[in-house]
């Protein structure tokens, strides 16, 4: 895995999205997070922070959008396409904003990932069955080589999470904790 077309992708880490999460396991979570990011900037692999966010009013979300059109008012809030501070990007990091589940739609992330020659995507976020999920599998029609941190993604359905891990997403990408690519990269 060379660090010159690899990049670390985490998603929806953002304050709004990650209140669900118990404060032990989300502090736990970030952390590992972190750990990361920290070894990605060490090892010269770009971070590229994937949030969600809309427009005022939310005007990209039909009102035919059951998922997005329930949570339409929680949009409104300036700051909910913030990232959360104890993984606030640095100086060089990037910061793509999308529309729907997958990290590709509604972004300018594919446009961004070919200027910097990424062939590998390194994957993290929250939730599996949303971000992590709809990612994979679009990445994966793209033909990006892909792999997911398997301790570094979270969903609230505990059960589903360990079936996309173990069953589903090994199918398309390659499964790691955190601590594992850490040790390759270092």
């Amino acid at each position: 895995m060379s660090s010159s077309n690899t990049a670390l992708i985490v998603m929806d880490l953002q304050p709004a999205i990650l209140g669900g999460i118990p404060e032990t396991s989300l502090n736990a979570l970030l952390s590992r997070i972190k750990k990361a990011i920290e070894a990605a900037h060490r090892n010269k692999i770009k971070v590229i922070y994937v949030a969600l966010s809309f427009r005022p009013g939310a005007p990209e979300v039909s009102a035919d959008n059951s998922f997005f059109n329930a949570a339409r008012q929680r949009f409104d809030n300036p700051q909910f396409g913030a990232i959360h501070p104890d993984v606030t990007p640095k100086v060089g990091d990037i910061v793509v904003y999308k529309k729907r589940f997958s990290a590709f739609t509604g972004s300018d992330l594919e446009v961004v990932l070919r200027g910097l020659n990424a062939k590998h995507l390194i994957l993290a976020g929250v939730s599996t069955s949303g971000v992590v999920l709809s990612t994979t599998r679009e990445a994966a029609d793209k033909d990006y080589q892909l792999s997911i941190l398997t301790d570094g993604c979270y969903d609230a359905d505990e059960e589903v999470h360990c079936v996309l891990i173990t069953k589903v997403l090994p199918k398309q990408a390659q499964m790691l904790s955190i601590d594992e690519w850490c040790e390759r990269l270092d």
